[in-house]
């Protein structure tokens, strides 16, 4: 069992998501940065869609009542095991009674704990991701609070090295592929979109200028303040179905890039779409952060995703040579 000693608000299970019912109006959830759930599974031996908890308010602790395996990615939460450092994209062995905290990051957004088999919270549509907009999944469809026990789900408890095994995080291990700008702006690919050619005279702007990341975001979108951009005309259009990436156009011209807890539907203009392999990087994005987007194809979709997928074998190899179950 692991027990919430201390949290803040929108701490929550989550795993890879929920997919197949956007149909029916349910949005897929999951992780906001699903790069640090599969690298924290992979440290564990873990199937790759365990849940583990995806924290973003802080100062957050647990205590750990039995003896488990944990790994640490995302953001670097400055963790501490019964008060000594932790290193982040790190996997330990914990024992009954030790207790972890981890505390508010600089540059990123998320951290996640994973442990060894995965958070044992019921599964609903295929999924353990909390829905926090439909009051369901996760545990009880709610965050995390003091004095909640969560259970793992029976497994072999990996032997790890002495001192534990970490890695490189993605966008240290492949820059070339995950590019920030000499500012620190963050650049995220996307592929124009359906409604692209109705802001003609902004959409050369829409690519060049910085977009900051507004305090009206949350899981659902992300909210962009800048320059405002607006369609060339005005058009009537039908509701359409919507997925994590796409980025529409209000009539007040700031973008909203749908995120993990996306819309299942709507009929606001559509200018792009973040590239699926650049989404990682936006759910580590604070608020107030900035961001640039950078137009792609679809060959710059498929490079980076084969990158991605190539990192995540190089951790599964490693694993397997050092760690035993």
């Amino acid at each position: 069992m692991i027990e919430i000693i201390a949290s803040g608000p929108l701490n929550t299970v989550q795993d890879l998501g929920r997919r197949g019912h956007r149909n029916i109006g349910v949005a897929s959830a999951g992780a906001m940065d699903s790069v640090a759930l599969r690298v924290g599974n992979l440290l564990l031996g873990n199937d790759a869609n365990s849940a583990a908890i995806e924290v973003q308010t802080f100062p957050f602790k647990v205590r750990f009542t039995r003896h488990l395996a944990i790994a640490l990615t995302g953001a670097d939460c400055k963790a501490r095991l019964d008060g000594k450092p932790l290193l982040p994209w790190w996997a330990i062995t914990v024992q009954a009674g030790q207790e972890l905290e981890l505390s508010f990051p600089k540059g990123a957004a998320r951290g996640y704990l994973c442990v060894s088999g995965g958070i044992d919270v019921p599964l609903m549509m295929g999924s353990r991701s909390t829905s926090l907009r439909g009051n369901f999944g996760g545990l009880e469809g709610r965050s995390l609070t003091v004095g909640d026990c969560l259970a793992t789900l029976d497994a072999a408890l990996p032997q790890l090295p002495v001192g534990g095994i970490g890695v490189t995080p993605p966008s240290a291990a492949m820059p070339e592929h995950f590019p920030v700008a000499d500012d620190g702006t963050l650049l995220l690919r996307a592929i124009p979109a359906g409604e692209y050619e109705l802001f003609t005279a902004d959409a050369e702007r829409f690519w060049t200028q910085s977009w900051k990341i507004s305090a009206q975001s949350n899981r659902t979108g992300y909210r962009l303040s800048g320059p405002a951009i607006q369609p060339e005309t005005v058009v009537e259009m039908r509701s359409y179905g919507l997925v994590p990436g796409i980025i529409q156009v209000p009539p007040a011209g700031e973008p909203i890039i749908q995120m993990s807890d996306a819309n299942t539907a709507g009929g606001y203009p559509k200018i792009a779409g973040v590239i699926e392999v650049d989404l990682w990087r936006l759910g580590q994005a604070a608020i107030g952060s900035k961001i640039r987007l950078v137009k792609a194809d679809t060959a710059d979709a498929l490079s980076a995703e084969q990158a991605l997928d190539g990192y995540f074998a190089d951790i599964g190899r490693l694993i397997g040579a050092l760690v035993q179950h």
